[in-house]
């Protein structure tokens, strides 16, 4: 296993010249815990799954993107606008870079959603969705158009609750993730890492009132039996991207 960096609530870089620009908003993070056997195989050559305490974490985020953009150039107010829903994973590679992989990536504009697939090799998936805020509840949708499973959908529904002083050591495993492991190149090994940096989370503890979904199985993922172990909420940040890194590392034994 190779020796993961510290977690830390602060990025470890600033990236000077992004390569995307972008806000993420009105975020729900939801977490189950799972044995780590369970989703080595869903992860990327060049990595493991990352653990706290001897557990790794299947998440679902759901949130609002809001206004990417490219370099150094405004974002986009339509198209670089949309909400999204992610089912994601939680890894490390050889050189103990923590980072998140991504099993599906639904959002509700088509044009972002194909030159996600096409220029970084990410799931991207079209769906229609929706994000609806009253009062102290965020209500989140989701129903899968192309290119399926189709019937794959969510419905939640959260409460937000007291803000989070000092997040525990969990809370900042599952949230502070510096960057992505995916295969954004092609060749004999694949593997690259893209970084991101933003401002420390300002989060909330927050309540399921709803979570009827099939996103997780529809990733390949087993459906959770368990309440999820962490809710949180978050109005959310401002993100750069940083370029991909090849290679990432195989970790060693």
């Amino acid at each position: 296993m190779p020796n993961p960096t510290p977690v830390t609530p602060d990025a470890p870089a600033h990236i000077r010249t992004p390569l995307l620009t972008q806000e993420w908003l009105d975020l729900a993070f939801i977490h189950w815990a799972v044995e780590p056997d369970v989703v080595a195989g869903l992860l990327p050559r060049g990595t493991v799954p990352d653990t706290h305490d001897g557990m790794t974490y299947v998440g679902l985020v759901a949130f609002r993107m809001h206004r990417v953009g490219w370099l150094r150039l405004p974002g986009v107010p339509y198209l670089g606008t949309f909400p999204e829903t992610n089912v994601r994973l939680y890894s490390v590679d050889g050189h103990g870079r923590r980072g998140v992989v991504f099993r599906s990536m639904d959002a509700a504009r088509l044009i972002p959603v194909v030159m996600g697939r096409v220029g970084f090799r990410l799931p991207y998936l079209w769906s229609r969705m929706t994000v609806r805020s009253a009062g102290d509840t965020v209500t989140y949708t989701s129903a899968r158009r192309w290119p399926g499973p189709r019937g794959a959908s969510s419905r939640i529904t959260v409460r937000t609750g007291e803000p989070v002083e000092e997040p525990t050591g969990l809370e900042h495993f599952l949230t502070a993730r510096w960057g992505m492991h995916n295969a954004f190149f092609g060749g004999p090994e694949p593997l690259a890492y893209l970084p991101n940096h933003h401002p420390r989370w300002l989060l909330y503890r927050a309540e399921l009132l709803t979570c009827e979904e099939n996103l997780l199985t529809a990733a390949g993922l087993p459906a959770p039996d368990t309440d999820p172990v962490s809710v949180l909420y978050s109005p959310g940040v401002p993100v750069r991207l940083g370029r991909p890194a090849r290679p990432a590392g195989i970790p060693t034994p």
